[in-house]
């Protein structure tokens, strides 16, 4: 099955608990969970716009424990972009997104040209703050991507934690916004769709 071009891959990475679902769920469905429960794998959609045209953000939340290595090295093969999460108050959490970005480096080759996200979640629990700011900044210095804290529970920065991601893509032009400009395809829908007539 070639790939379909028009579907915009984000692979979402991190250790269990550091609330990579939350921060999926929060900016697809807009809603917040205070209930933690394990992921094995979990794919979002979201229509955004791409190179002028429509198509399908695809958000795969993938397990937070190792016990998948395949599916991990096939999310990242198959991935357009990447975000890897940690929470703020686990500074273990932080160390377990090593392996995983040495792994995207290794499959991808080349990953400057690629768009990555360093994510301190759970900004809103400062006073158990383990993983300081500016310790998230350097290390995306080191890893050469770019960096944010967010708050899924506060829905600080998970807007803005996607677009930004979007940003970075340097070899199309993607956006959160679609623009008013109609694909050919979606006008000859509308057009489709006034002339049935159920009878």
């Amino acid at each position: 099955m070639p790939e379909q071009s028009n579907d915009y891959r984000v692979v979402v990475f991190g250790a269990g608990g550091v609330g990579k679902s939350s921060l999926v769920l929060r900016f697809v469905k807009g809603t917040f969970r205070e209930s933690y429960i394990p992921t094995i794998e979990d794919t979002y959609r979201q229509v955004i716009s791409c190179d002028k045209s429509i198509c399908t953000l695809q958000i795969t939340d993938t397990t937070g424990s190792h016990q998948f290595p395949a599916m991990q090295r096939l999310s990242i093969s198959k991935g357009h972009a990447f975000v890897l999460v940690y929470s703020i108050t686990s500074r273990q959490s932080l160390e377990e997104l090593k392996p995983i970005y040495e792994q995207i480096c290794q499959i991808k080759g080349d990953v400057e040209s690629i768009p990555i996200m360093l994510v301190g979640n759970k900004n809103d629990e400062n006073q158990n703050r383990e993983v300081d700011s500016s310790e998230g900044e350097a290390m995306a210095k080191k890893w050469k991507c770019a960096f944010m804290e967010t708050s899924a529970k506060l829905n600080h920065n998970v807007k803005e934690l996607f677009q930004e991601l979007l940003n970075l893509e340097k070899r199309r032009t993607v956006s959160l916004q679609i623009d008013g400009k109609k694909s050919k395809q979606q006008k000859r829908k509308e057009k489709l769709k006034g002339k049935c007539v159920v009878m």
